[in-house]
């Protein structure tokens, strides 16, 4: 497995005797981890990012223990790394200097789910999987389901901005967050947002947590707003010659004012992983969309039609409807395993989530294949094409080719952008993506956002190092 280890000094360890006294006197020894065994689990997340290994780990419970333990990481000028499931995929959850990981994973109750408002009120260690069947037990539906929703919490949700495949019909976890209770290093909890739909009362410091990667709080409890459940869902599957194709497809249906709640696109390369894993894909395939319509049932049925349609006229090989329940099922087991799956095609894997366009997403294939022939490195593509939310992975066996791969994945950095993209769409910036803030954003960007982390974190001893680009 390919690793990035922390440059970052350890903390003195004067100030970590000075945190741990204080943190056994706040919470009580039950609550701390310290032992080398019980804290090394916690140096890394599901990244290819390697912190040190943190003097202590808090098993939160109560917001109270939140505060607690921030107040005492204050006192003792130790860095504190929040922490919910640890799923993230660019270092977020990494302790860079070691210090405290602050685990919310403990505070996992669904405090309330009302049909009448449709809202629910959740702590931050719930996991999405179970939120999803709790709400649409109630004939409810919250949307954002990245694909980690079996182990992720929702703290974690919240503080990366977390989208998944739906996102291009219902949007991303910011979207349905109307209001969290949170802890800064700054003092007491906090409330902000609301809990109504509609409230423009002041700045929207709501909108500002959410997507911030623990670098300016920690949430305690969240106000979530749901949907009524949709009464079908219909998956398709849509197979090409290439992902050229496949890519002017997506465009197709769109122009066709049709919105699917998912359009998945797997290239050559993703599908050879989906074979892998005894998912039966025609072999003249080079290329797959697996789509999902929902809505009333004759209004869906016609979208699918319609869907299969736009596909078809494009150039699609055969557009299947897939049976409900077990056949359907199965494809997206596939889907929400296709990195891990990905990952055992080489030794070495580096995975970039990025957005362009849908009408660029055509253009981005084609950048994606001249990267592979110029730096001489595999690269596969698959992701949330209906957003243009695509997962460019390089793999590669040779420890040697490293200086290639980082040289392509920073000309990818560059030939998004330049097609108007992003460099992240889902996975946050953390740590892999911070020496690549400054191709896309502004200094004077760079600095307003670095001011508003000081008023939050004066010391800057919250989640250090994640976000911005390092100064060692």
């Amino acid at each position: 497995m390919f690793e990035i280890h922390s440059p970052l000094p350890a903390v003195d360890p004067s100030r970590v005797e000075k945190a741990l006294r204080l943190l056994h006197r706040s919470l009580g020894p039950s609550k701390i981890i310290t032992s080398k065994d019980g804290c090394e689990p916690f140096a890394r997340d599901e990244s290819e990012a390697v912190g040190r290994t943190p003097d202590a780990v808090v098993l939160a419970s109560t917001p109270k223990d939140v505060v607690l333990t921030l107040d005492c990481a204050r006192r003792a000028g130790v860095p504190v790394t929040p922490r919910c499931a640890g799923t993230g995929r660019t270092g977020g959850a990494v302790p860079l200097r070691g210090g405290i990981v602050l685990s919310t994973l403990g505070m996992g109750d669904i405090k309330e789910i009302n049909h009448h408002d449709r809202v629910a009120v959740v702590q931050p260690g719930v996991i999405l999987e179970q939120f999803h069947d709790a709400v649409e037990r109630e004939g409810l539906f919250y949307p954002p389901d990245p694909n980690s929703r079996a182990s992720c919490g929702l703290g974690g949700n919240i503080a990366e901005n977390a989208g998944g495949p739906r996102a291009v019909k219902y949007g991303v976890t910011r979207d349905y967050v109307l209001g969290v209770e949170m802890a800064a290093m700054t003092g007491p909890l906090i409330r902000m947002g609301r809990r109504t739909v509609k409230g423009v009362v002041g700045y929207d410091m709501t909108g500002l947590f959410v997507g911030s990667e623990g670098t300016l709080g920690v949430v305690t409890e969240a106000t979530l707003a749901l949907l009524h459940k949709p009464d079908m869902v219909l998956t398709l599957l849509a197979i090409f010659p290439t992902p050229h194709e496949a890519g002017r497809a997506v465009a197709a249906i769109f122009r066709s004012r049709i919105c699917p709640r998912c359009v998945e696109l797997m290239d050559a390369g993703a599908l050879q992983a989906v074979r892998a894993q005894g998912v039966g894909i025609d072999p003249l395939a080079g290329a797959l969309l697996l789509i999902e319509v929902d809505g009333e049932g004759p209004a869906c049925e016609r979208d699918m039609e319609r869907t299969g349609e736009a596909c078809v006229a494009v150039g699609a090989l055969d557009v299947l409807v897939a049976q409900a329940g077990t056949q359907s099922a199965r494809l997206w087991a596939a889907r929400r395993e296709l990195s891990p799956a990905v990952r055992k095609l080489a030794k070495y894997k580096l995975a970039e989530d990025v957005v362009v366009p849908v009408s660029q997403i055509p253009a981005l294939l084609e950048k994606t294949e001249a990267l592979a022939e110029r730096y001489k490195v595999r690269i596969l593509t698959y992701g949330h094409a209906g957003d243009g939310n695509m997962h460019v992975n390089f793999l590669w066996d040779d420890p040697a080719d490293l200086p290639r791969v980082l040289g392509a994945i920073e000309n990818l950095f560059r030939d998004v952008i330049a097609l108007r993209g992003t460099i992240s769409g889902e996975h946050g910036i953390g740590v892999l993506k911070a020496p690549y803030l400054g191709l896309e954003q502004s200094h004077e960007l760079v600095s307003l956002q670095e001011r508003v982390k000081k008023v939050f974190d004066p010391k800057g001893l919250l989640n250090p190092g994640k976000i911005f680009p390092l100064r060692v």
